[in-house]
């Protein structure tokens, strides 16, 4: 069976940092630094503003929100925005993912034991099973779960009547939801855009004050440049240039946080060792492209679809590649960025 949690509407443990496998401190840690309000909430405006007339429009007219849908990068905010829509309308939030939903019965326990009102959320819910999808349509669309018993001329259709509820999804991979699926989220498909240096930064100050840290505006800066636009991602360097600083038992300042980014590998534009590799293949093994995906991959021994949504997303952003018909190549900023000399460098096209 699949294994969901009542949270009250304040916002429970993290799904997220369940399969990261963390410890309990560093889970209440990561739950404390969820914002609690719209208000703390930094970015996603217009999803913001939405949201607000969605939920009182609902609350007037006394019924539940209509289902939602969130996609985008992850660490954007998408379960913390289901939290804050289950607190804003003093809801109980009821979370499970796509991979845990394994059998049609495990969606059956878990739609039956919501309570009128409630709201559901699945995060990845690209990774549903085909069948368990289809039991989703009519507990989405006429509020009713169709269970089929008994096998053969033998079996017969049981319709059980669901309380009135919230469907909250979030996916990371929006194109692989089938049409049926996202035409049913009537309360809206949202996509979470990335965040600016300086909401980032907003982020981190937010953060370091939860934390009990003193940071200046230069060092929050250094690291909000280095955040891949991500809050989940501003809050983890934050918290490894905490870590230093308690070691050395110094304060929070520009040396630290490029002492602690220089142990993570992570330079001056945030990359990882890993795009670094991906730019120095495509330089030196191929003249700075274009190459095709499935070339590249096999070139850093790595799997395409990490390349896709793990390095590519962020290079692109930077302008450090692009995709042509011909495969991808990097940029003039990409030599520079690598200090490859001129004289070097492969014939642009």
């Amino acid at each position: 069976m699949s294994s969901t949690r009542n949270t009250p509407s304040s916002g429970g443990k993290d799904t997220a940092s369940n399969k990261a496998g963390l410890g309990g401190d560093e889970l209440f840690l990561d739950t404390t630094l969820r914002p609690s309000s719209w208000d703390e909430y930094v970015g996603q405006k217009t999803i913001k503003e939405n949201l607000r007339v969605l939920l009182r429009a609902a609350a007037e007219r006394k019924h539940p929100p209509e289902h939602i849908l969130f996609y985008g990068p992850p660490g954007l905010g998408k379960t913390t925005l289901a939290h804050l829509i289950a607190k804003e309308t003093a809801s109980q939030l009821k979370a499970t993912s796509g991979p845990a939903i394994e059998k049609v019965g495990d969606l059956a326990s878990i739609l039956t034991n919501l309570s009128p009102g409630d709201m559901l959320f699945i995060d990845e819910i690209h990774r549903l099973n085909k069948a368990i999808e289809e039991v989703l349509y009519p507990a989405m669309e006429s509020g009713s779960l169709d269970i089929i018993i008994g096998k053969g001329p033998s079996a017969r259709t049981i319709q059980l009547e669901l309380p009135p509820f919230t469907l909250i999804a979030a996916t990371t991979r929006i194109a692989l939801l089938s049409s049926p699926l996202r035409s049913r989220f009537s309360g809206g498909t949202f996509r979470l855009e990335f965040y600016t240096d300086a909401e980032i930064q907003r982020i981190i100050h937010r953060s370091a004050k939860l934390l009990g840290l003193e940071i200046d505006e230069k060092s929050s800066e250094k690291i909000a440049k280095r955040s891949r636009f991500t809050p989940r991602t501003a809050n983890f360097l934050l918290k490894r240039v905490r870590d230093l600083a308690q070691v050395e038992k110094a304060p929070v300042s520009v040396e630290i946080v490029d002492r602690a980014l220089a142990m993570l590998g992570i330079d001056e534009l945030g990359l990882l060792q890993s795009d670094r590799d991906l730019l120095s293949t495509l330089i030196d093994k191929f003249g700075g492209g274009p190459v095709g995906l499935n070339t590249l991959a096999a070139s850093l021994a790595e799997e395409e679809a990490t390349i896709e949504e793990v390095h590519e997303p962020y290079l692109l952003q930077l302008g450090l590649i692009e995709r042509t018909p011909r495969g991808r190549k990097v940029t003039e900023k990409a030599y520079g960025h690598m200090k490859v000399e001129p004289s070097k460098r492969g014939k642009l096209l």
